[in-house]
């Protein structure tokens, strides 16, 4: 670790990750700016080549890694509390839940909860012989990409990086879960490169979120008022609220991201409550019921499915890309659970990070896609027609379907404003922390640095080429740090094994001392 320095305006950092993330991340948006023309092509082949020939390798990973957390929380090693067996939760549940929520999925079931399952219903992954079919297949798929697969990457990434930072006493960094394999070795160049991959992953994964959310913004805000959809207008877009989350990131963790996560969630379940009353009510609690039991019997069937056979593409677009986008954004939201998580034990820790935010956000897609869908069957076909124009203006289509839209229409963009602000602040805390060597202490104007970076990152991709090119640097990001979370995965395992063996010896010798002092009360009896 490094030490602490005092100075405001000094930046405190680990030279060879902080210097060589910089390096990498000019290095690729000088590509884009360069060969801005040629870059569409050059995105969509490597995307398709990545997705067709390692895209079986992405749906493996983190199917295991769905296993790996069922394991560890209803295993022997459940009981094993994060910080030692004395420790006590810093933040309320409710507090917990809704910082999980907002870090998680935020500005991503804005985007896609009206987008995804009309898309999935009018260009469905599998051929289904009628209208209702063709919509239980489209939440089915939607509740897979949002469900419980995209919570157990956060969960095992948390739970890695909280257990060896509160129990091991290492630094709240990806480099530290290496410890079990790579010893002293994760202070010299192989932890850098660790760190620096986190680094890259992670901002690729924030950017590409910030994308979508300013996209849907400016769609939200040309429904409005008019305003028109360009490049230039979400560019301004990104430095005027990445310039108000700044107040949010100088506030930090306790202040800024808890209340703003707080307030996210507020504002999520008054649109959710209000889309819900003023829609199909009655429907949506059947369908809420129905999509849950339909993702649950098929569980299996859709979360292996490869489209070996049919060979449409369609999952390449689809699934593999939110597996990459939930790998990617695994070092932000696991650095960010873990930081909020110490106290709780294991079984806790996994089955909330799993359960709670995988039924609300369910319960969301419900609502909305739901919402949509019951309209597609009644005979408006607006919102396929929105989808295919422009995916990004489908929630504020949908909203012109509900009353009272001017009011709904300007909380979804306030509520996409906050959910980017919490997203960029959060984010730019763990790319801090993880740049500075873990330092207890970093001025403000670091963490403003790291806010303006990812930015300009996203402003770069949007120019560069707009949502191929937001998806296509996902999932090269996400595909290296599969690899790591798979070796993750046994370095936890082994670690846990450690620590329940030491407090099984510890047990042990505490039933021994009973044991002795026992014995000697009895002989001080008899003399």
């Amino acid at each position: 670790m490094l030490k602490n320095y005092q100075p405001n305006f000094k930046f405190i950092i680990n030279k060879p990750v902080f210097y060589s993330s910089i390096f990498l991340i000019v290095f690729s948006l000088v590509l884009c700016l360069l060969f801005q023309e040629s870059l569409d092509a050059w995105f969509n082949s490597t995307k398709l080549l990545i997705t067709a020939n390692l895209g079986w390798f992405l749906i493996l990973t983190v199917n295991f890694i769905l296993g790996f957390c069922l394991y560890l929380a209803f295993g022997k090693f459940g009981r094993i509390r994060l910080g030692g067996e004395d420790a006590t939760p810093e933040f309320s549940n409710i507090s917990w839940f809704a910082m999980l929520f907002s870090a998680g999925m935020g500005i991503g079931i804005m985007f896609f909860s009206i987008a995804e399952p009309v898309s999935h219903f009018a260009q469905p992954p599998r051929p289904a012989g009628s209208a209702p079919e063709l919509a239980i297949q489209a939440m089915e798929f939607t509740a897979l990409h949002w469900g419980l697969h995209a919570w157990a990457i956060y969960a095992v990434v948390g739970l890695a990086l909280a257990f060896f930072s509160f129990n091991k006493k290492l630094p709240l960094s990806f480099r530290s879960l290496f410890y079990p394999f790579l010893g002293e070795r994760i202070h010299g160049w192989w932890g850098h490169s660790i760190d620096i991959l986190s680094v890259i992953a992670t901002l690729f994964g924030l950017s590409t979120s910030l994308g979508l959310g300013v996209q849907q913004m400016n769609a939200g805000l040309n429904f409005l008022f008019g305003w028109g959809m360009s490049t230039t207008l979400q560019s301004f877009i990104i430095v005027i609220v990445t310039s108000i989350a700044t107040i949010s990131v100088v506030s930090g963790l306790d202040k800024g991201v808890k209340l703003l996560s707080q307030g996210n969630m507020i504002m999520a379940f008054a649109l959710m409550l209000l889309v819900f009353a003023f829609g199909p009510s009655i429907y949506l609690l059947k369908s809420f019921i129905q999509n849950t039991g339909s993702y649950l019997a098929d569980f299996i069937e859709i979360s292996t499915w490869n489209d070996s056979y049919r060979q449409s593409g369609w999952q390449n677009s689809w699934t593999v890309f939110y597996w990459a986008w939930w790998i990617a954004w695994s070092p932000f939201v696991g650095s960010f659970i873990a930081k909020i998580s110490k106290g709780r034990t294991v079984k806790e820790f996994i089955l909330g990070v799993l359960i709670a935010p995988a039924i609300i956000t369910l319960l969301w897609m419900t609502v909305f896609g739901g919402t949509a869908l019951h309209f597609i069957l009644e005979g408006d076909h607006t919102l396929i027609d929105a989808v295919n124009t422009d995916i990004s203006t489908a929630l504020f289509v949908f909203l012109q379907k509900i009353p009272f839209t001017p009011i709904l229409s300007g909380l979804a963009v306030l509520l996409v404003a906050f959910f980017f602000i919490t997203s960029s602040d959060s984010g730019s805390l763990v790319i801090d922390n993880i740049t500075s060597g873990n330092a207890s202490y970093t001025p403000p104007l670091q963490r403003v640095f790291w806010a303006f970076t990812q930015a300009i990152v996203a402003i770069v991709l949007l120019w560069g080429g707009g949502l191929e090119a937001l998806q296509t640097a996902v999932i090269i990001a996400g595909l290296p740090f599969a690899v790591i979370i798979l070796l993750m995965c046994y370095s936890l395992k082994k670690g846990l094994q450690e620590e329940l063996n030491k407090h099984k010896k510890k047990l042990r010798s505490k039933q021994e001392k009973s044991y002795r002092d026992t014995i000697s009360d009895l002989m001080s009896e008899q003399k």
